[in-house]
């Protein structure tokens, strides 16, 4: 890809990147780097020609705004629709600060295999660019088929996937290249209605990372969740209990679901389950008092963006201040650990 091509490509994903960040909708991040893809897939010196012609607009994937974009990136110029994004950008909180700074990597994070919308490598890429040693890739399981959920075969496809990139970042690092980092393989399981877990036993015993949550049934009354979330709990595959209350909180929003809080953060403490504080802007789950609650039992924590893309990884602000805020200690959020202590703790 020659200069001009690679500036303009830059610029379209970062945009991208930052409307994802800001929760802009889906089709306006699409439209920016479906541009970029048309513009990489160029042969050299086309996009020169096009530009001096006038035809870019001819191309699938390129209308007049991201062809603006193009111009001004390939000329060498900070195209102005980024310079207002990221003068609009700021930052995303003032609070958390030392307990971000502690974290060492994610360990919720979806890809465009179930309902993410980008591919594993570019999550991953932005996860290291952000600091991160490591990110676990959760994609969803086979019961969640609105999310396309992961079959055992799919998920087996994704493990030889993972495999590969990983050695591809560690000749990375081994050159110099890049900071030492690395995918852990994962998922997020449904918690059935029986309180089983949506995939198989031997397969799960293989993941580096177990996050499990409730996606059905969350009006199920407070007598039937609590037995149903602590089964699920005392299954020794699972590591962290993914936003408990299934609440979301902005729009027409979803009232959280009942269950017995301290019955539930009892078994997360005595099984050795993390408490996820999922900092999603319309999740924020738990709650403040649930976890202060979870603070108060001796819970340990994990926090977590749910990202489902590169831009929403730097969500994590947003649960660290939360955190704060509850008193949680740094020392009991399991993905401050470097790498062979998470991956100790959760394979003990």
């Amino acid at each position: 890809m020659d200069d001009e091509a690679r500036r303009a490509v830059d610029a379209l994903n970062r945009i991208g990147y930052l409307l994802e960040r800001t929760r802009e909708p889906t089709y306006r991040v699409r439209a920016f780097r479906r541009a970029a893809t048309v513009v990489s897939d160029l042969p050299a010196g086309e996009l020169d020609r096009r530009i001096s012609d006038g035809t870019l607009r001819e191309l699938s994937g390129v209308g007049a705004v991201t062809e603006a974009v193009i111009v001004q990136a390939a000329g060498g110029a900070i195209p102005d629709y980024l310079q207002n994004l990221e003068a609009a950008a700021g930052e995303l909180g003032d609070g958390g600060v030392a307990l971000r700074a502690a974290l060492r990597g994610d360990l919720h994070t979806h890809s465009d295999w179930s309902d993410g919308g980008s591919p594993i490598e570019e999550m991953a890429r932005a996860a290291r660019d952000l600091g991160h040693d490591y990110i676990a890739l959760t994609d969803h399981s086979p019961r969640l088929t609105v999310a396309n959920g992961l079959s055992p075969e799919r998920l087996r496809q994704q493990l030889d996937i993972v495999r590969d990139l990983n050695d591809t970042f560690a000749a990375e690092a081994a050159a110099g290249e890049a900071r030492e980092f690395r995918i852990l393989t994962g998922i997020e399981v449904d918690i059935l209605e029986d309180g089983t877990l949506d995939q198989s036993a031997d397969l799960l015993a293989e993941l580096d990372v177990v996050v499990a949550s409730v996606h059905s049934k969350l009006r199920m009354p407070a007598e039937d969740m609590t037995p149903r979330m602590v089964r699920a709990i005392a299954n020794p595959h699972m590591d962290v209990l993914g936003h408990c209350t299934g609440r979301i909180v902005v729009g027409r929003g979803r009232p959280k679901s009942e269950f017995d809080a301290e019955i539930v953060f009892e078994a997360c403490r005595q099984f050795g389950v993390a408490v996820e504080v999922n900092s999603r802007p319309e999740r924020l789950d738990p709650p403040r008092r649930l976890l202060s609650l979870a603070v108060e039992m001796g819970c340990m924590f994990s926090i977590d963006t749910d990202a489902h893309a590169p831009g929403q990884l730097e969500w994590q602000t947003y649960g660290c201040e939360r955190a704060e805020d509850c008193n949680v200690p740094p020392d009991r959020v399991i993905n401050t650990k470097p790498l062979d202590d998470l991956l100790a703790w959760t394979t003990r």
